[in-house]
């Protein structure tokens, strides 16, 4: 017996501002929607693909009444896949994201943001082929 990661729910006052955003991001899709839900994906999952492999899960955006009001004890990492790091957090500033301290110091190799609700998240290195990266 056994299960699959099929979705990550973010609680959120906006579902489809945090969706279009991290549409955005990731160059996701929407997949489906419902009063207060909004579900993306780079794939339209069926029963049969999810039984027959692992697959990447959705993002579900699920609107609730209350602000975020902590820290996450969860949280995605990026990685730019076309361009350099530093590129890929000016991409993400414009897009709404922001820039966030939640103890991580200044020796890192990869940059903590928040969305535009204050979920954090972290841009890691690069994985373009090498003539297209930079320094942080």
């Amino acid at each position: 017996m056994t299960s699959r990661f099929t979705e990550l729910v973010v609680d959120c006052r906006d579902p489809e501002r945090l969706a279009a955003f991290w549409c955005a991001v990731l160059d996701f899709k929407v997949i489906d929607r419902s009063e207060g839900r909004v579900e993306i994906g780079s794939w339209v999952p069926t029963v049969e693909d999810v039984r027959a492999r692992q697959m990447p899960p959705t993002l579900q955006f699920i609107q609730v009444p209350e602000d975020k009001a902590v820290k996450n004890r969860l949280h995605l990492d990026v990685s730019p896949i076309d361009g350099s790091t530093k590129d890929e957090v000016t991409r993400l500033l414009s897009l709404g994201a922001t820039m966030t301290d939640v103890g991580q110091g200044s020796d890192r190799n990869w940059v903590v943001m928040a969305d535009p609700e204050g979920n954090e998240f972290d841009v890691l290195r690069t994985l373009a082929p090498q003539q297209n990266q930079l320094d942080l």
